[in-house]
């Protein structure tokens, strides 16, 4: 597995978590490293995607429903929500990633941690939203990164 696969897919667990049961996202994501270590460059690249959706997520939600309209965002796999909302920062805020990678590397993670459909409607929806990346910039315009703190800081 490439090694910025691992640092997406560690990502994804803790968006997941913290979507799902509202855990603190600094808490899990020490956790995730500690279990899954990563070298310091892609435990920041995590990180920055961690603390880049968070902040942002209704704007994201907002932006994925439009084009996933016969798909409510509740109606959404959790797993499959989060791979739209990494993907969609990943190439509408960060914007460090080409889209064609940024699609290929959810479809993995949805191959990987989501249902047996979940990779063509990843791929549909990110497709579909591609066109229109800036939208994403426009409802999300600061790169916004929160700094993680060390425990006993």
């Amino acid at each position: 597995m490439e090694a910025r696969t691992r640092a997406r897919g560690l990502a994804l667990q803790v968006l997941f978590e913290t979507d799902l049961v509202g855990h603190p996202a600094a808490d899990v994501f020490k956790e995730r490293l500690e279990e899954e270590p990563l070298s310091a460059e892609l435990a920041e690249f995590a990180r920055q995607i961690i603390f880049g959706v968070l902040p942002i997520r209704d704007q994201l939600d907002i932006i994925l429903t439009k084009y996933a309209p016969e798909w409510p965002l509740d109606q959404i796999a959790i797993i499959d929500r989060n791979i739209l909302r990494l993907a969609a920062w990943e190439f509408g805020v960060q914007k460090d990633t080409p889209v064609k990678v940024a699609i290929n590397e959810a479809v993995e993670l949805a191959k990987q941690y989501g249902s047996d459909n979940a990779s063509r409607f990843v791929n549909g929806v990110l497709g579909s939203l591609a066109a229109h990346q800036n939208e994403i910039l426009c409802a999300a315009p600061t790169r916004q990164v929160i700094q993680v703190t060390k425990k006993g800081k």
